[in-house]
């Protein structure tokens, strides 16, 4: 018995989606083997040159001797303590400057006045170097941690303000003139049209603050800290221990990474239609 036309049809087009993903997820591993290779065969290859003598092992240790000084600092809570140090001005400092950097880029990318009043002004605020307001924050809060948090938050202020601006005004016209023909206005315009249409430009620039925000923290805790990554790569360097500051350099570029990719969990997760 012939199976009916239905079933026939159906099966090659199941085939042809199975095919799809393996083909999808053999990219994947395929991209996240090429990630793991390249970084491990050049600290192989530092390894090697340490123990032929080809760089100065006193100003490059080994991977090897790196690793053991981690496991030392880890082990004795010095490592844990300064990264929670860190965490503590950087997540904070975070969440302040994209909440309110996001809320101004959506006024001024909606309001046209609110754009002209205030893009000047934004404008020549953006172009001072974040750690030169430091000092000026020190004069204010003093040797706390509030400076360092603030000097994060501007930061990212101004990178979420021109990101959201940006995509707010680069949303299609004829999308929003659509939804007004059909009744959208006021919150509804905003929840199903505005939000949806900026939010890739709001998680841009999300992504990119992430890690500026690690960077200015760091920088911050060099000169004004007695705790941090940034104290623990600065204080190494001045007592000439590099097995030390290297073990900084390594857990800022670990914190680095792992909160670059919480950020982007949370955009995929914030947009599941669209494409990984």
């Amino acid at each position: 018995m012939t199976a009916p036309p239905r079933l026939r049809a159906v099966a090659p087009a199941d085939d042809a989606v199975r095919a799809v993903v393996v083909r999808a997820r053999r990219t994947t591993w395929r991209f996240a083997a090429l990630g793991v290779a390249v970084p491990a065969v050049l600290l192989l290859g530092w390894q090697a040159a340490g123990m032929a003598g080809l760089v100065d092992t006193l100003l490059f240790p080994p991977p090897s001797r790196i690793a053991v000084r981690c496991v030392e600092l880890a082990a004795s809570g010095d490592l844990g303590a300064d990264t929670v140090a860190t965490l503590g001005r950087l997540v904070p400092g975070y969440v302040i400057g994209a909440v309110a950097g996001a809320l101004a880029g959506f006024v001024m990318g909606v309001s046209r006045t609110a754009g002209a009043a205030l893009g000047p002004l934004f404008s020549a605020l953006y172009s001072v170097p974040k750690i030169a307001v430091l000092p000026l924050l020190l004069l204010l809060f003093g040797l706390n941690d509030t400076p360092k948090i603030l000097s994060v938050a501007i930061t990212v202020f101004f990178v979420l303000q021109i990101n959201t601006a940006s995509a707010v005004r680069q949303i299609d016209p004829r999308l929003l003139e659509s939804a007004r023909s059909y009744g959208a206005s006021g919150l509804r315009l905003l929840r199903f049209v505005l939000l949806p249409g900026a939010l890739p430009g709001v998680l841009t620039g999300l992504r990119t603050a992430s890690g500026l925000g690690v960077v200015v923290v760091v920088a911050v805790e060099f000169v004004a800290s007695e705790s941090g990554l940034g104290h623990l790569i600065w204080n190494a360097w001045t007592l000439f221990q590099p097995d030390r500051m290297y073990v900084g350099l390594v857990a800022v570029a670990m914190l680095g990474t792992l909160f670059s990719a919480a950020v982007t969990l949370v955009g995929r997760r914030a947009m599941p239609w669209r494409p990984e």
